[in-house]
């Protein structure tokens, strides 16, 4: 099992649908009260992708990418146009859109973050060239690690100065079905039963 550092091309990505899942777990006491609890510290995501894929072209596109990543076997990038930046989608990637923590005059590493309300998930998997840094509210350059989303500066950040962030990032997901069904429609066109992807965990 291996996560391939490739995108889907975003053409294949419209029309699709899909978003975020928890799990919770509810248990009815005798007294009508309820107690509710989640093993996941953080939701998961799922689309559906394919609907919308009409050319033949596009199809075969698809099927490759499918081939390539063996199916359900290999991960690889989404992006998600709901979803994909530490701003709102229409906005401007700004280095103040997220909190990474705050220094303490010895720590250099620092991974991205994107926080929904009190919930902090984690960015892996950040757009290559997209980050912006900024300490105490300084725009500062650092080294960014697109396959893990860990940004390390040269020189720790000083005690108590706020280490915030901006970027863009992809989703990882993985297919989650061994099989892709085509129908021929006519000349040069086709159309896909919808493939399903889930997000992993990496």
């Amino acid at each position: 099992m291996a996560f391939h550092e490739v995108r889907l091309p975003a053409r294949l990505a419209f029309g699709s649908t899909g978003g975020v899942e928890r799990r919770t777990e509810v248990v009815t006491l005798a007294s009508g009260f309820e107690r509710r609890a989640t093993p996941w510290a953080h939701g998961r995501r799922r689309y559906l992708i394919g609907a919308g894929v009409r050319s033949l072209d596009d199809v075969a596109l698809l099927v490759a990418f499918f081939e390539a990543r063996r199916g359900r076997l290999h991960g690889f990038r989404f992006k998600d146009f709901t979803d994909f930046r530490s701003c709102a989608p229409s906005g401007a990637i700004s280095p103040l859109d997220q909190m990474l923590g705050a220094g303490d005059g010895d720590r250099v590493a620092f991974p991205l973050l994107k926080r929904y309300g009190d919930v902090e998930r984690p960015i892996c998997k950040p757009v290559d060239g997209s980050t912006r840094l900024a300490v105490g509210g300084v725009e500062t350059a650092a080294a960014v690690d697109p396959t893990t989303g860990l940004a390390t500066f040269t020189e720790p950040p000083p005690a108590g100065a706020v280490v915030t962030a901006g970027f863009a990032f992809d989703t990882p997901v993985r297919f989650d079905t061994d099989r892709i069904d085509v129908s021929l429609e006519g000349f040069e066109a086709g159309r896909l039963v919808a493939v399903p992807l889930i997000e992993i965990r990496v």
